[in-house]
């Protein structure tokens, strides 16, 4: 580690180019020195392991430090194009999230809307969406709920946009929550989530007197009893005092779910 890079790649790779199963921890090691090391070789050499170290672990600590190389981009696309196993995909998924390239960013929005990708990995790709705010990730989350038939692929860009403060999403989900068209789970979801994500006390006061479903008010109950430490969730009996005598009971209640 201390080694300049001239003088440590060349020890890194003879490590590397090791096959008995006595040496894969020591493996698993040379690729994390190896992509602290910034040459050209770099990203070649670990996507080399990834392709061909015979232990699995290895392979996937190969992609894993390619989140750490710049300008692996392209091949960690190429390792979502293949058909490499689940594991090393989601890995290249994580990697493509810490890339600070706009092309990292669309690999994961078109990774997205793979129908043929399996429904867990479209999951982790909407998740890491989620935790880099930007313009074209909230648009594209958005116009990607609406295309969506997999309620837990919807479930998970409702979550991801929550993570988005800011950009209209708090108010996308309550929007999502009054939709009658929706499925009532997923708009107790979106619900759920506003609430987490810092939607006013008066909008729930507001929305509460509006909703007509039992099961939606019970979920704004639900919502307002985990903002014990707003006081307006608590106060807002000037204006329902019933809801708030219920809320005081969720706060207190350890069998609330």
């Amino acid at each position: 580690m201390q080694m300049d890079a001239d003088r440590a790649m060349p020890i890194l790779q003879k490590v590397l180019a090791r096959r008995d199963a006595c040496s894969a921890g020591l493996r698993r090691k040379a690729v994390f020195l190896v992509s602290q090391k910034r040459t050209d070789q770099t990203a070649n050499i670990l996507m080399s392991v990834a392709r061909s170290d015979p232990d699995q672990e290895v392979r996937e600590q190969a992609v894993f430090w390619l989140s750490q190389v710049p300008g692996s981009t392209p091949l960690l696309e190429g390792i979502l194009q293949g058909n490499g196993d689940e594991n090393i995909k989601e890995k290249a998924l994580f990697s493509l999230s810490q890339q600070n390239d706009p092309r990292a960013q669309q690999a994961l929005r078109e990774f997205a809307t793979h129908e043929s990708a399996s429904s867990d990995l479209r999951e982790k790709a909407i998740f890491w969406l989620g935790q880099r705010r930007s313009t074209e990730n909230t648009e594209f989350l958005r116009n990607l709920y609406s295309r969506l038939t997999n309620q837990d692929l919807k479930e998970k860009v409702l979550f991801s946009l929550s993570q988005q403060r800011g950009a209209g999403n708090e108010q996308w989900l309550m929007d999502i929550a009054v939709n009658p068209k929706e499925d009532i789970e997923l708009r107790k979801k979106a619900l759920f989530w506003a609430g987490q994500s810092g939607v006013a006390i008066p909008a729930f006061a507001s929305l509460y007197d509006r909703m007509g479903e039992t099961e939606m008010k019970e979920q704004i109950i639900f919502v307002l009893s985990q903002r014990q430490s707003d006081k307006a969730a608590i106060d807002g009996r000037k204006r329902f005092s019933g809801l708030a005598n219920r809320v005081i009971l969720a706060c207190n209640s350890s069998s609330w779910t």
